[in-house]
Order: C-alpha cells, then structure tokens, then sequence
C-alpha cells in the first residue's frame, strides 16, 4: 500500500522543528522513528498532510546518567542504544528489563523511545514502565517548555497529553535507590507480539522487610497502561512476603475492567494480571535484596488464549 501524498521537512535544530509544527497546523505530525507512523501512513489510517522529522536533531538524541533528576532520556535516541547501554541499566534497571521485551531488535533499532511514549499504544512496554516509575516528560512549542506527569499524559488509546504543535524532547525517569527492586513481566502469544498483559513492579523494603513505597501498574489491561493505588496501598507498611503479593494481587483483578477481544477474554486478562503481579512482587523484593532469581527481560508465552 501508499502513503497518501504529505509534504516532507527535516529541521536542523528544535528550534525550527518547533516554528516548523506551529505554522503547519493540525494535520502535521512528527516523525521520529517511524515504526508505529509508517505503518498506519501504509494503511491509511494516518493522513498527515506534513511530516517533520527531528531524527537529525543531536539535542534530542542525548542521554544523562546519574543526573540529580535521574535518568534523562532524549526523545530519539534509539530503544536499542539504551537496552545495551549498561549504566541505563544500573540507573533504572525497570527499563532495561523491559526494552528487550519490544517488538523485534530490527524495531528497537530503529523505534525511539519518544516515539513508543508519544504513540502510547495501551499494551506497549515503554509506557507503562514510565507510569510506574512516575515518569516526567518535556514538551516544547511556540509557547515555551511544559513539564507533563506520566499519570496525566496517557490520556486515552494512542493519544497523549502533547498537543499538536508541541514536540516532546525528552522522558525523565528516577534513579533506582539502595533497597529498592523492580521486575516487568508480561504474556504474549508469540515473540514479538504485543502482550496479552503486563505488569511493572517497583518496591522498595526497609531493613525489617516491611514495604516503604511501591509502584504496581498494567498494561494491555485498559486503553492506557493503568496504576493500580489499591495494591499501592495494600503493600506499603506490609511485611514483604506471599500474604502481601496475594492481597496486592487480589486488588488489581478488583480493579481491572477489561474488555474481550479476538486475543482474549477480559477474565483472562484479569487472571493473568493478577498472577503476574503476584511475580512480579516476589520477583522486586527478591532484587531489593540484592538477588536475581530470572534473567532480565523474562517473557511468558502461551500457545493460545486459554494458556494459564
């Protein structure tokens, strides 16, 4: 299939790339990556009537490590550059676990993670490891700077909080704190595909083992990756162990609605997740402790729809 005809742009700094969507009006997009746009540009189902690539763009492309901040990610530098990049790793090792678990590494060499952000498909990884991280994202236009928090970006189902003339130039996440542990799992059908769902855990367990915070979201649950407050709730102040992972699992399959499709059901889904919190939980406290019990990027696959 075609693109329809769209006019091409390539700005040589942020600057002009901004002046550039302020004067283009609704129609134009940004193009980054390209890996989710030219699909649906093939399809038809994206009509732009201007494309403005930043991928030439270095100040979008940076990445700062161990900055007060945290972890400063530029918006187009390459999924597959921070997945070997080790002190992204060390730094925020959520992400690193998760990055593999996207797509292909043909995708991932070329996907960016503002792309994936910006596109925010519902059961995409990047986006729900930035709600449970409690992300901030940048965003620039011809009105100045924005900073926008991962809870109020995903507004709905491939749409964010950026508005059409605004640019996203970069996604800061924390830096992981001594006695804090993370794990993202998910259930997919085959290699590669999206998840059927997902979870992202980040807890951190003081010196009693007793639960000081925790970050429990889902994705592929909702038409935006979700946080789930009641099982927040449920484990901070509780002894970490399986009686807490139960109830914090208890909570999420409360809490989610989520619909059948042609993939599966919404009791599956709510199944799933709720098991998958359960190791993901075990999983984060075993990591605040310093251990590894999976190899990071650890996916579950199942040959159909009724797999457990």
């Amino acid at each position: 299939m075609k693109f329809a005809p769209f006019r091409y742009h390539a700005p040589a700094s942020l600057d002009e790339a901004v002046q550039l969507l302020g004067q283009l009006g609704d129609d134009a997009k940004v193009l980054a990556g390209g890996q989710s746009l030219f699909p649906l540009m093939a399809m038809r189902l994206a009509r732009p009537s201007d494309l403005v690539d930043v991928g030439a763009i270095a100040e979008l492309a940076s990445v700062a490590v161990g900055q007060t901040g945290g972890l400063v990610l530029g918006a187009t530098v390459r999924q597959r550059h921070v997945e070997h990049d080790r002190a992204v790793a060390a730094a925020c090792p959520l992400l690193a676990e998760a990055l593999p678990l996207v797509g292909h590494a043909a995708i991932r060499n070329r996907g960016t993670i503002g792309g994936s952000l910006s596109h925010a498909d519902p059961a995409a990884e990047l986006p729900l490891v930035a709600l449970a991280l409690d992300a901030t994202f940048t965003a620039v236009s011809v009105r100045g700077a924005r900073t926008i928090d991962a809870d109020d970006f995903f507004a709905m189902p491939f749409t964010t909080a950026l508005e059409s003339d605004e640019i996203l130039v970069d996604v800061r996440l924390p830096n992981s704190n001594a006695g804090t542990g993370s794990a993202f799992v998910e259930v997919a059908r085959r290699h590669g595909d999206f998840p059927l769902a997902s979870v992202a855990a980040v807890m951190t367990i003081d010196d009693r083992g007793v639960v000081t915070s925790a970050g429990v979201g889902c994705g592929g649950v909702a038409g935006t990756p979700v946080r789930c407050p009641d099982a927040e709730r449920v484990l901070v102040g509780a002894t970490a162990g399986d009686g807490a992972w139960d109830a914090a699992a208890a909570a999420v399959i409360n809490m989610l609605s989520p619909t059948d499709d042609i993939h599966a059901t919404a009791d599956y889904r709510r199944h799933v997740a709720g098991a998958l919190v359960r190791r993901a939980l075990a999983t984060a406290s075993t990591r605040a402790g310093g251990g590894q019990p999976w190899p990071s990027g650890w996916r579950w696959w199942c040959r159909s729809s009724a797999a457990a």
